[in-house]
C-alpha cells in the first residue's frame, strides 16, 4: 500500500462509512416530483384562492417560472461542485465566509424541519378525519404529529436506499389522490355543475390590485414549488450527476406544475367562491372539501384523507432525508459538532443527525401548535417559503460570484440573465408586502430558528477553540466525504 493510500484510509476512515449512491434517473425523478407534489397542493390551494380568486392558477404559474429560474443556478453549481452541502457549499465558494455559510446551512435545515412538521400537521388532521373524528382537537392532532415524526425517524434510519424505495410508493399515491381532484373537476364540469368561466375571474377580499394580489398568492404558492433544491443534497448519493441531473430536474418540476394547475382548476370550478378560503377544516386543507362536494354520492372522501396521509408523508419523509444528510455533511467539516456525522456501521445512514433534526422537529411542531394564532399549517408554510426565498437569493447570486472558477467538462451552465432575474425575483418576495398581516408570524418563526442557530455557532466556536485549539470553519469543501470523521 503507497503512502498515499495509506494516508486517504487514515482520513476517510472505513470504506463501509460512506453514502452509497443508490439514485439513477428513475428514482431521482421520483424524488424530486414527489417532494415537489406533496404537502405544499393541500396546504396552501384555499389560500392562495382566497387571495385572487378564480384565477388560482396564476400564481402556482408565477411560482413555478421563479423555481424554474433558480433551478438554472442550482444545476449549474451542483455539476461544477457535486457534493452534499448544497446551497452551504456554493456560498462558502463564493464568498469565503465562515459565519455565512454556517448560516446559510443552518437555514435550508430548518426550511427542512419546517416543511415536514408542516405535513406533519396535514398528515395528523386527515388522519383522524379519516377515522371519523371530523373535528379533532389540537391535543389530539398534536400527539398523532409527533408519533408520526418518530415513524419517520426509524425509516431514515434504515438507510437512503429504502427510503427513497419508499418515497417510490409514495409518490405514486400521492400522484392517484390530486388525479383524483382533478377527475371530479372534470366531471363537475362536464355535468354543467361547475362554472369554468371562474378561471378568468380575479376577486380579492381585501380589495387589492391584480399585482399585489398575485404576488401575496405567489408568496403562499412558492412553498408548493419547493422540493427540486432538497435533491442536491443527495447529490453524492446519485449515479452520474452531471448527466441525469439537469434534465431530470426540469422534468420533475415540468410535471408539478401542470398537476397544480389543473388542481387549481378543479378547486375553482368545484367550491363556491365565497367558501375557498375557509375550508372545513383548515389544518386538513381544501382539496378533501372538493371530493366532499364534488362527489357527494360516492365513497371517495371516506377515502381520499388516507391517500392524503401518504402524499405528505412523503414531503415529510424526503425534507427529513435532506435535513439529516446536510446537517451530516456540514458536521464533517467541524462546522457542526462533529457527533454529528456519525454513520451506522451497516446501514450508513447518518443516525446522529437523524436524531438531531428528528428532535428540532418535535420541538417546532409542539412550540407553533400550542402558541401560534393562526393555522399551523400555514404558519409553518410560510416560514419555509420565507427561509428558502431567501436561500435562494443567495445561490443565484453565489451562482454569478462563481462564474469566476472554470466549470469541469460536462457540467450544466444557466443562461447569464437568469441568476440575476432569479435573485431579484427571490428578493422581492421576501418582504413585507407580499404577506398579509396576519402571516407576520412567519417573520418571529424564522428569527427564532436562526437566534438557536447563531447559538449553536457560538458553541461550536467555543468548543472547537477551548477543546481542539483550532478555527470553526469548512477545513476542505472540495472533499467534504474525505473529511476526518
Amino acid at each position: 500500500m503507497s503512502a498515499t493510500e495509506a494516508t486517504h484510509q487514515d482520513l476517510d476512515g472505513p470504506k463501509d462509512a460512506d453514502l452509497k449512491r443508490v439514485l439513477g434517473p428513475k428514482l431521482l425523478l421520483l424524488f424530486i416530483v414527489g417532494d415537489i407534489l406533496g404537502a405544499g397542493v393541500y396546504a396552501v390551494t384555499g389560500k392562495l384562492a382566497g387571495e385572487v380568486g378564480g384565477i388560482a392558477w396564476l400564481p402556482f404559474l408565477v411560482a413555478f417560472a421563479i423555481a424554474t429560474v433558480t433551478a438554472f443556478s442550482y444545476l449549474e453549481l451542483v455539476t461544477k461542485y457535486p457534493q452534499a452541502a448544497g446551497a452551504a457549499l456554493y456560498t462558502h465558494k463564493a464568498f469565503g465566509l465562515h459565519f455565512v455559510t454556517f448560516l446559510v446551512a443552518f437555514t435550508v435545515v430548518c426550511s427542512g424541519i419546517t416543511s415536514a412538521s408542516t405535513s406533519s400537521n396535514l398528515l395528523a388532521a386527515n388522519l383522524l378525519i379519516g377515522f371519523g373524528n371530523d373535528e379533532p382537537s389540537t391535543a389530539a392532532t398534536l400527539v398523532t404529529a409527533l408519533v408520526f415524526m418518530l415513524v419517520l425517524a426509524a425509516i431514515n434510519l434504515r438507510g437512503v436506499g429504502e427510503s427513497v424505495k419508499f418515497n417510490v410508493l409514495l409518490t405514486i399515491v400521492e400522484m392517484l389522490a390530486l388525479a383524483i381532484v382533478i377527475l371530479i373537476g372534470l366531471w363537475v364540469i362536464g355535468r354543467g355543475e361547475g362554472d369554468l368561466g371562474r378561471i378568468t375571474v380575479f376577486e380579492s377580499p381585501d380589495d387589492k390590485g391584480l399585482f399585489m394580489a398575485v404576488t401575496i398568492a405567489t408568496a403562499i404558492a412558492f412553498f408548493s414549488m419547493v422540493g427540486f433544491e432538497d435533491s442536491v443534497n443527495m447529490v453524492e448519493e446519485t449515479k452520474d450527476p452531471r448527466r441525469i441531473f439537469p434534465r431530470t430536474m426540469f422534468t420533475g418540476l415540468g410535471i408539478a406544475v401542470v398537476i397544480y394547475m389543473l388542481v387549481a382548476i378543479s378547486v375553482v370550478a368545484v367550491i363556491p367562491p365565497g367558501q375557498i378560503a375557509e375550508p372545513t377544516n383548515a389544518e386538513a386543507g381544501i382539496l378533501l372539501d372538493v371530493v366532499k362536494v364534488g362527489s357527494p354520492d360516492l365513497p371517495i372522501d371516506t377515502i381520499f384523507p388516507f391517500l392524503t396521509v401518504f402524499a405528505v408523508a412523503n414531503t415529510a419523509l424526503i425534507n427529513m432525508l435532506m435535513a439529516s444528510r446536510l446537517v451530516y455533511g456540514m458536521a464533517k467539516q467541524d462546522v457542526l459538532p462533529r457527533s454529528l456525522s456519525k454513520v451506522l456501521p451497516g446501514r450508513r445512514s447518518p443516525w446522529t443527525a437523524i436524531v438531531f433534526t428528528t428532535l428540532l422537529a418535535l420541538g417546532l411542531i409542539t412550540l407553533v401548535t400550542l402558541e401560534a394564532e393562526s393555522s399551523v399549517v400555514v404558519a409553518l408554510s410560510g416560514t419555509t417559503a420565507l427561509l428558502l426565498l431567501a436561500v435562494f437569493t443567495i445561490v443565484n447570486v453565489a451562482c454569478l460570484v462563481l462564474r469566476r472558477d472554470p466549470a469541469p467538462e460536462g457540467a450544466f451552465r444557466a443562461p447569464s440573465f437568469l441568476p440575476v432575474v432569479g435573485a431579484l425575483c427571490c428578493a422581492y418576495l421576501l418582504g413585507p408586502w407580499a404577506r398579509l398581516e396576519a402571516d407576520m408570524v412567519q417573520y418571529k418563526i424564522a428569527a427564532g430558528l436562526l437566534a438557536v442557530g447563531i447559538v449553536l455557532w457560538a458553541l461550536t466556536w467555543l468548543t472547537n477553540r477551548g477543546v481542539r485549539a483550532k478555527k470553526t470553519g469548512f477545513r476542505d469543501i472540495d472533499h467534504m466525504e474525505d473529511d476526518v470523521r
